[in-house]
């Protein structure tokens, strides 16, 4: 599982969603699957690899005297390892590479030491031997069995990071190896548990792990470095790709407008505080709910098969409608005739932990549905209008010399790049109650393109000097530094003659006198009472604005944060019930008492 699988589930949609309005369940589920994986691989990856300390003699007593042990060095680890986002994880990525490499020829090297002169071993590469023992009766687990054997078919995957940033030619190359090495190390493990299956010395202990057993004592402190560090490269992969997750919904109009930084040198670095700190808080409570690696894999490998599944229905229908169908079909029965049985096998650890990922990945899906729901509703009621409807209007407000200024300058922030109309949510806010009078007014959306450093804006004026549409562009690596823009703007728009000059004689908060007073206005929606709409379309309303104020309005975003914006609340522009009319009725003298 890596950032792959999120950033094909997006693609895929983006490219078949035309073909059906139902394929963004699967979309979704898949993306919420992966933010669950995103909370589970940190904390199975990272305690297993800790766990490894238990099997060192020189240690061996300080965890057997303190069984939490483990579970707190993982945790320290873990908040180490979030706490480092914020500064970017170039350094991680240096290194990526050759300790991909080291920790790979370690496993084929310890586990070809461990098969020794015995590669009768080897047989079991015959998928024989494997259907026989599933249906065998001395399978006790059944077909929870195969729930186990999933497990050992994933994790390496997660160490590339992107096959954007490490070439299709990298993984062509280094996969046979990686394959190579597990083989060897998962054999070299079989073979040390029938050499001491019957070993009296082992019979009465607890939580033996085959993997550090295998190996020589002296041999294992360098396989605990190496796990830990190669666990904390894989979670790395699994935190990247729940910040372009997260980015991307963001862009499907799934999730709400967070902000979004870049420490790195590259788009994939991105990072975004209140996911980090959603993660970070999230892991831990796993760490702390199930305590061990044994039990958080149960959960860990439900929400991989998840997400599997779901990158297939979409890669099928991908494939039905650009390829050959019969091919199609054929693909997706087979690959989800596979995950299937592994979903079902996995289903079979449901009371041991993977109540947990179903709960987790409900949770998530609830969110993006819901917000996407009610977006569609919200767009459904923005209203634009024409200049000839709204100029007369603004231009008399203009010049009403008897209504105070409230700024010299209102600038509206709003995600619609239209430049040839005005909201009227804009409209609104300027005439609503006591009118909002100005010197100019300003609407101002912000897009972000794919190039790194672009610093593009556009700008309509309505033939007026006083009204002002914008559209900025910038690059991913550019920071949403609004107010700066903006002010090279307005000194543009002052030395071309298409804003009269606005020169302060009072200091301002922007220490800048050539342009006067900025007054910032962020407009949300919200539901009224009594407007007409469905239950389904009230409740998705409900919880986008409960999870709006809990992530916040995106005023960080727009780098508007020491200007203290004014935050509007508009009503959503639905039709409305009308109540019942009164009935008059005689009035009636009250009656006196005593």
């Amino acid at each position: 599982m890596d950032v792959r699988f999120c950033r094909i589930i997006f693609a895929l949609y983006s490219l078949i969603r035309k073909y059906g309005a139902w394929l963004v369940i699967p979309a979704m589920l898949g993306g919420a699957a992966f933010l669950a994986d995103s909370v589970l691989t940190p904390a199975v990856s990272i305690s297993s690899a800790v766990e490894g300390l238990k099997t060192l003699p020189a240690l061996e007593h300080l965890f057997t005297e303190n069984k939490d042990l483990t579970m707190m060095i993982t945790a320290v680890i873990i908040v180490i390892l979030f706490a480092v986002q914020s500064r970017g994880t170039e350094s991680i990525g240096k290194v990526f590479g050759s300790v991909v490499m080291v920790w790979f020829a370690f496993l084929a090297i310890v586990g070809v030491v461990a098969i020794g002169n015995d590669w009768s071993v080897l047989a079991a590469l015959n998928p024989y031997y494997g259907i026989k023992f599933l249906f065998s009766p001395n399978n006790a687990t059944g077909l929870a069995l195969m729930g186990t054997v999933f497990l050992s078919t994933t994790g390496a995957e997660a160490l590339y990071s992107d096959m954007g940033h490490v070439g299709r030619g990298n993984i062509y190359f280094t996969w046979p190896f990686i394959k190579v090495a597990l083989v060897l190390n998962y054999f070299g493990q079989g073979a040390w548990m029938l050499r001491n299956q019957n070993n009296p010395e082992l019979a009465d202990a607890e939580g033996i792990n085959p993997f550090f057993q295998m190996m020589d004592p002296n041999v294992r402190y360098v396989a605990v470095v190496l796990s830990v560090t190669a666990g904390i490269i894989a979670s790395q992969a699994l935190i990247t790709g729940a910040f372009t997750m997260v980015s991307e919904a963001t862009g499907l109009n799934w999730m709400p407008h967070l902000q979004v930084c870049y420490p790195a040198r590259t788009r994939g670095q991105l990072y975004i505080p209140v996911v980090n700190v959603v993660l970070c808080v999230a892991t831990l409570a796993v760490l702390l709910l199930f305590r061990d690696s044994e039990h958080i894999s149960a959960a860990y490998g439900l929400a991989l098969t998840i997400t599997m599944i779901t990158t297939t229905i979409l890669l099928g229908i991908y494939l039905w409608h650009r390829s050959n169908k019969f091919g199609a079909v054929v693909f997706t029965i087979v690959f989800l005739a596979i995950q299937v049985l592994f979903f079902a096998a996995s289903m079979a650890k449901f009371l041991h932990g993977g109540w947990f990922t179903l709960l987790l990945t409900l949770a998530i899906l609830m969110i993006m549905y819901t917000w996407n729901e009610g977006t569609k509703l919200e767009r459904s009621q923005r209203r634009h209008m024409m200049p000839k409807d709204f100029l007369p209007a603004l231009d008399k407000l203009h010049g009403d010399s008897r209504i105070h200024r409230f700024a010299d300058n209102i600038v509206y922030l709003t995600s619609d790049p239209d430049l040839k109309r005005l909201d009227t949510d804009i409209f609104f806010s300027i005439f609503a109650d006591h009118p909002k009078r100005a010197r100019a007014w300003w609407a101002v959306a912000v897009e972000t393109t794919d190039e790194p450093f672009t610093r593009e804006y556009s700008v309509e004026s309505f033939g007026t000097d006083y009204l002002f549409r914008v559209r900025i562009r910038l690059g991913f690596k550019v920071s949403q530094s609004i107010p700066a823009y903006l002010h090279q703007i307005m000194h543009d728009l002052e030395k071309t003659g298409e804003l009269p000059n606005q020169q302060s004689i009072y200091p301002k908060l922007d220490a800048d006198p050539g342009i006067g007073t900025i007054r910032y206005v962020v407009i949300h929606k919200a539901l009224m009472p009594e407007s007409k709409v469905s239950g389904r379309g009230a409740l998705s309303l409900q919880i986008k604005y409960a999870i709006r104020r809990v992530a916040g309005s995106p005023v960080k975003w727009f780098g508007l944060a020491p200007y203290n914006p004014l935050v509007e609340v508009q009503p959503l522009f639905v039709s409305t019930r009308r109540p019942p009319r009164l009935t008059r009725v005689a009035s009636q003298a009250p009656k006196r008492e005593g």
